[in-house]
């Protein structure tokens, strides 16, 4: 822990520049903008629960993620391609001495629980506190002591972008508590199950792992998902921007209303295979008795189910592909599988539309104009979910300012941005 005034004049004298320009994957140069928000969230600490500059605390940041393959793999215990992104969830924390947590997150307000118990807590459920309390239970059941604390909390990483905001907010507490009572003895991928276990249990929403273990471990991982209790993750190092190329979301503007239905039959679906198969989930299915068997579950399941589940094989296949072309340094090959993932999704996965409104097709208008920009070079695919919100494109560097200006054009400004693999996932900045 140290003082607020000691932060500022650290953050003056240049002490974190070094480890900030690695941390944002910009030059030494370019931290001014980094060290302003960290002084601000240090400001908004003091301002919020009435602290001067002698305070003690500590700063914590957790990344979004993007997913790079695998696309509505995850569900299913498949393979997926993540990586971190330079946006984050930042905060100033520190002990309160008291049984109260108190998070104050700008543009949401406070949260205050008593955690005197932390069983869960039935009206907390689909709110901020309940996410909190979860994270607590766990950490506190994994043998650790936890306590009251205050906290402020700042993020970039906008909500509905397909970037995990709420992921990198479970990893972000996860870390904070990690970092004021366990010695940051609490590994980062256990931070991740602990995430998904209180979005699961205690918030109250099903949701796999990998938006967490993309937050939490940094880098850009491959993940398979198989053993549910014991996900194998391995990082692969490759510089997109060494390689000629910019990483690019771009929000389709698309509204996520009404949507819900959508997005749940597609785990739903491919479920349904599994289950005429006499499994749970199709990384239970092997390939070739899927294919032998669809004569005769077709009428039963439906046939966008079958295709839906002939993408999560393809899909999953693409990820080991894209690792192996990555790790030998082959990005036209990787560019390809990217291409080819996006129309998988378009033609098989079908989560670009809903088509109970023909006329109203954002996102594929969307892909059709970055593919158009891009003039055969490159890469482009949906982003997460579907139906709404993200695209994802490697652009060529001497392209992008075009791209950009095309793409925002349609859409808006700044709905495209361009980002950068962030080496490191959940970290304490400064204590």
């Amino acid at each position: 822990m140290l003082t607020i005034r000691t932060l500022k004049e650290k953050l003056a004298n240049g002490s974190y520049d070094a480890s900030l320009a690695h941390l944002y994957c910009q030059g030494v140069e370019a931290m001014g903008p980094y060290k302003e928000r960290i002084a601000h969230v240090a400001d908004g600490y003091a301002a919020t629960f009435g602290k001067d500059e002698n305070a003690e605390v500590a700063i914590f940041s957790a990344p979004g993620r993007t997913e790079i393959g695998g696309n509505h793999t995850d569900h299913q215990r498949g393979k997926v391609l993540t990586g971190s992104v330079n946006l984050d969830a930042l905060a100033c924390a520190a002990p309160n001495g008291t049984e109260t947590v108190n998070v104050f997150s700008e543009g949401f307000g406070m949260t205050s629980m008593d955690i005197s118990s932390l069983e869960i807590v039935p009206e907390e459920k689909n709110t901020t506190a309940s996410l909190v309390r979860g994270i607590l239970n766990a950490i506190y059941e994994d043998g650790h002591p936890v306590s009251g604390f205050d906290a402020y909390i700042i993020s970039d990483v906008p909500g509905g972008s397909g970037l995990s905001s709420s992921a990198c907010f479970e990893v972000l507490i996860g870390v904070i508590i990690n970092g004021l009572f366990c010695n940051n003895e609490v590994s980062l991928p256990r931070i991740a199950r602990i995430g998904q276990y209180a979005e699961n249990v205690y918030f109250g929403k099903p949701s796999g792992l990998m938006d967490q273990m993309g937050c939490a471990i940094g880098g850009i991982i491959t993940i398979d998902f198989k053993d549910a209790e014991n996900p194998v993750f391995r990082a692969v190092d490759f510089d997109f921007a060494g390689a000629g190329y910019a990483l690019c979301i771009i929000d389709s503007g698309a509204d996520h209303a009404d949507l819900t239905d959508d997005y749940a039959a597609v785990p739903a679906e491919m479920k349904a295979v599994a289950a005429a198969l006499g499994k749970e989930v199709l990384s239970e299915v092997d390939e070739k008795d899927f294919y032998k068997a669809i004569p005769s579950i077709k009428a039963a399941v439906g046939d966008r189910a079958i295709l839906r589940a002939i993408h999560y094989y393809n899909d999953c296949a693409r990820v080991d592909e894209q690792v192996a072309a990555l790790a030998d340094n082959d990005f036209a090959r990787f560019l390809t599988l990217v291409n080819e993932s996006g129309k998988s999704s378009f033609t098989y996965l079908q989560n670009i539309s809903t088509y109970r409104n023909p006329a109203d097709q954002p996102v594929a208008v969307a892909l059709a104009v970055a593919e158009h920009l891009l003039g055969g070079e490159g890469a482009s695919r949906v982003h997460g979910g579907g139906f709404a919100g993200t695209l994802q494109a490697f652009v060529p560097l001497a392209k992008v300012a075009e791209f950009k200006a095309g793409m925002d054009a349609l859409l808006g400004e700044d709905m495209c941005k361009v980002m950068y693999i962030r080496p490191v996932g959940g970290c304490t900045i400064a204590d």
